[in-house]
């Protein structure tokens, strides 16, 4: 009986130690792939703003496609949105109420935190 409560107290600690380790590793680790493809993503919308002088529309579908955004149900992933005037944001919007992984363009750093533009 000591040597079954021993072991689950044993798992259970090597779990909480290992879900700590894991949520405390920075964002550059954790969403590495999220975090490259935005950053292929933040090219293509440079490269299209230094092209047209402005940033792609917010609901301009055939546009974000050719920049490789993916479509999805309810917008792209990552989500993207613009003021029109002088920055956009990336957003991952896995889960439903945040903080999000975020790119703005103002700040030019991947981030956890609220979308700063708002539609």
């Amino acid at each position: 009986m000591k040597k079954t409560i021993l072991a689950i107290t044993s798992i259970l600690l090597v779990i909480i130690i290992a879900f700590t380790v894991y949520w405390n590793l920075p964002i550059a680790i954790t969403r590495k792939s999220d975090i490259q493809f935005g950053n292929q993503l933040i090219k293509n919308i440079e490269t299209y703003h230094t092209i047209n002088k402005k940033f792609p529309e917010n609901q301009d579908w055939k546009t974000l496609e050719k920049l490789g955004f993916k479509k999805e149900e309810k917008g792209t992933k990552p989500y993207y949105s613009t003021d029109h005037h002088h920055s956009y944001e990336l957003i991952y919007k896995d889960e439903f109420e945040g903080p999000y992984l975020l790119w703005n363009s103002q700040e030019k750093k991947w981030t956890i935190d609220y979308p700063k533009i708002h539609e």
